[in-house]
């Protein structure tokens, strides 16, 4: 692992940006509106955290199987890999990744099918499909597309810091946690590093809880501005959720999205990372 974020593999090839993203969203965008491709990255983030949940594993875990997710997704079509699929084998791996103890492949399989049923108004009441086998295959093509990448820094230990640095733990820390968790169905983690994140949602917070801050974020030697934009990411993504009833749209959303291909998707498939 690396020593610190700057030194990463998550920094120096994880850190996208919004043309790479707009150009590789495209073959999607054939099938899908821009909010509906968003609304379906929704929905599977709640996928990879109820499972997540189900295995009983850390806040954290779910978190990097979260951005393994929409990292494969933000260089790759939907119709490379069943997000169904991808899902759960990114919470498996980050698992083993985040030491989170062992996961057997009967109690994945459990979880998996508990949650499909919770989810059932989305997946028309069907079972899970995938058997542990595919799950443990789809890892080694996970493993190829995320390019051995499988360190991911978080804004929560920077976010915890922060609080602690204004002293004002118990009132802010529960709010700010909650929106760094909301802005993983945003792509702000893709595009921003994750002490930005933390600074923002972390302002949010103060914003919300009426607590004046603005000495305090006037002395950071940050770029406010782009502290700026990842608040308006998850500002969108709350005024998307204030009009948005999933179990009347989602069916149809995912009926839309492109069906997986037979075969794996090849390097040939991915445009290069810049």
């Amino acid at each position: 692992m690396a020593g610190n974020f700057w030194q990463s593999s998550h920094c120096n090839q994880w850190v996208l940006d919004n043309p790479l993203l707009a150009k590789n969203l495209q073959t999607d965008l054939e099938f899908l509106s821009e909010e509906e491709y968003q609304k379906v990255h929704i929905f599977y983030a709640s996928v990879i955290q109820a499972i997540g949940e189900q295995l009983n594993v850390r806040q954290q875990v779910i978190a990097t199987a979260t951005m393994y997710f929409k990292r494969v997704y933000a260089m790759y079509s939907l119709k490379s890999i069943d997000p169904l699929l991808l899902g759960p084998t990114c919470v498996f791996l980050a698992a083993k990744v985040e030491e989170s103890g062992l996961i057997t492949n009967s109690k994945l399989q459990v979880a998996c099918s508990t949650v499909v049923k919770k989810f059932g108004y989305a997946f028309k009441n069907q079972e899970f499909r995938y058997k542990t086998n595919q799950i443990l295959e789809c890892e080694f093509y996970l493993l190829e597309l995320l390019d051995c990448c499988l360190i991911v820094y978080h804004p929560y230990r920077p976010l915890i810091q922060y609080v602690a640095d204004l002293g004002q733990e118990e009132q802010l820390l529960p709010l700010a946690w909650k929106i760094v968790n909301d802005s993983l169905r945003t792509n702000v983690c893709l595009l921003y590093p994750p002490y930005l994140i933390a600074l923002a949602c972390l302002h949010m917070a103060c914003v919300i809880s009426q607590k004046d801050t603005k000495h305090w974020f006037a002395e950071l030697n940050v770029d406010l501005d782009k502290v700026l934009e990842i608040t308006q990411h998850i500002l969108k993504l709350y005024d998307l959720w204030k009009n948005y009833d999933e179990r009347e749209q989602i069916v149809a959303i995912l009926e839309k999205v492109p069906k997986p291909q037979l075969t794996p998707p090849n390097g040939s498939e991915s445009s290069t990372k810049t």
